[in-house]
């Protein structure tokens, strides 16, 4: 069974990134991998030891993958894609979109959509942009 996950880039805030999802989606953090930890460790400037290498969290049957982008290349912010989420109902879909949204950037608040009893647009506080959806409706 193929399995297509994204996987994001943070500028050394990948924990605590990784740690709020993990709290706001109700998953597990499965890895949380420093560069310290890998056996490149020795080849690894002191300044990187510390950053995540790799975060594998688990939530609802999905799985997000994450890691802090290395010192010596210049870190480029997440665009080009968004992370959309979609919930049965408004009453689970609105509260992970307001705790995404906080402290984030708000691009489209929460409201009926014709596709969705609930729809909403954020980047949250980390630069991950989402799409949260409440009750799909067919179209």
């Amino acid at each position: 069974m193929t399995q297509l996950n994204a996987y994001l880039s943070f500028d050394g805030n990948c924990r605590e990134a990784m740690r709020f999802y993990e709290k706001t989606l109700n998953g597990k953090l499965e890895a949380l991998l420093t560069y310290g930890q890998t056996p490149a460790c020795d080849q690894m400037p002191e300044a990187d030891r510390d950053r995540i290498m790799h975060a594998y969290l688990t939530f609802d049957g999905q799985v997000l993958m994450a890691g802090d982008a290395p010192t010596n290349q210049p870190y480029e912010s997440m665009r080009g894609f968004t992370l959309t989420l979609s919930y049965d109902t408004v009453a689970q879909a609105r509260p992970i979109f307001e705790a995404l949204a906080e402290g984030g950037n708000i691009t489209m608040p929460f409201q009926p959509a014709f596709w969705a009893e609930g729809f909403g647009m954020c980047t949250d506080r980390f630069g991950t942009p989402w799409i949260v959806n409440g009750s799909l409706k067919p179209v």
